[in-house]
């Protein structure tokens, strides 16, 4: 039986899932608390098909949706980024979402030339769903896919009281996982990198007919680069409020730095909670456990089997980034 509305609104488990922008209206799933434990995204494919789904019009759904405090965990892939924001799942304190796929259907509706001014409410209208708090007094701390960069200054205006972390790998990191991953990686930096184009995101000096001659190791440099970018202007602009931080500060210290991550986010967590917490010693895409010294034992599989390519795209893209203006270490970065 569909759950009434009012209960739907109250209950944070109740996910807002998929947003249609024809019938103008939210698609809600169940979803408890231990669920979001058990999967890296917060997708279809990782949730398994929906019992049952509840479909409520937005403007009927805002008008009854208790506002909370939000957060944001941007990230440019392959840095860490859903242990970070699982590690921030403490009852009573936050409770951290991962890419939940309604953000990635605003995106969609964006390119397909959604009017800015009602794109911009709808926008608003999702980011207050995503904020109702599991327990009264929690905080949410939302990373949502990287296909989201583009739109993290919007988020932050329309939530001045968010604070935000960009967090991101390090270019021979992200190379490397790039080529190791293979070849459904290689074709996911093509399709990244065509969504930046269209959002208007790359401004390095290319000409549209450049990336068609560049290699798949070259289109995921520019894809890093132009995330880069714009990580350094969203610095600028929301000083106090947005940090950077590094992945193998995180990976090389999951506790210590997500502690870190409570700390810029107002969270009142204790220390404790965070290096007692399973996230920080598991795998988030596996499950598995996540041993110190696994991601150094990865980049250097990746070297030895990609190297020559590795090292070839890296010096080009310092290249490229010098002559774009590209800072690759953007600041001010995230400490206790």
């Amino acid at each position: 039986m569909p759950a009434p509305a009012s209960t739907i609104l109250r209950d944070a488990e109740w996910l807002a899932h998929r947003y249609d922008p024809i019938q103008d209206a939210f698609h809600f799933r169940h979803v408890p608390r231990s669920r979001h434990a058990e999967v890296p995204f917060l997708t279809d494919e990782c949730l398994g098909e929906a019992s049952l789904l509840n479909v409520l019009a937005r403007a009927s759904a805002a008008g009854a949706t208790p506002d909370g405090t939000l957060h944001f965990i941007f990230h440019s892939a392959f840095c860490a980024s859903t242990m970070l924001v699982r590690a921030l799942d403490v009852p009573g304190r936050a409770m951290g979402l991962s890419e939940p796929v309604v953000l990635n259907d605003l995106v969609g509706w964006r390119r397909r030339g959604a009017e800015p001014g009602a794109y911009g409410r709808v926008l608003a209208d999702v980011l207050r769903q995503l904020a109702r708090p599991f327990e009264p007094g929690e905080a949410v701390v939302v990373k949502p896919s990287n296909v989201l960069n583009p739109l993290a200054a919007a988020m932050l205006t329309l939530r001045p009281t968010a604070k935000a972390i960009l967090l991101y790998a390090p270019l021979p990191v992200f190379l490397a996982s790039v080529a190791r991953k293979g070849l459904w990686c290689r074709l996911w930096v093509r399709e990244l990198l065509e969504g930046q184009l269209r959002d208007g995101l790359v401004h390095l000096g290319f000409e549209p007919g450049d990336y068609f001659r560049q290699s798949d190791l070259q289109v995921a440099a520019v894809g890093w680069l132009a995330q880069h970018a714009l990580f350094a202007q969203l610095a600028k602009r929301f000083p106090g409020r947005v940090v950077v931080l590094d992945s193998d500060r995180l990976t090389n210290a999951p506790a210590v730095v997500a502690a870190e991550a409570a700390l810029h986010f107002e969270l009142s967590i204790e220390s404790s909670a965070i290096a007692d917490h399973p996230a920080v010693r598991r795998d988030s895409k596996s499950g598995g456990s996540f041993t110190a010294g696994q991601r150094d034992r990865d980049q250097a599989d990746a070297r030895l089997a990609y190297g020559d390519e590795l090292e070839k795209v890296e010096i080009w893209a310092r290249s490229v980034a010098a002559n774009a203006g590209v800072e690759l270490s953007p600041g001010p970065v995230l400490s206790a």
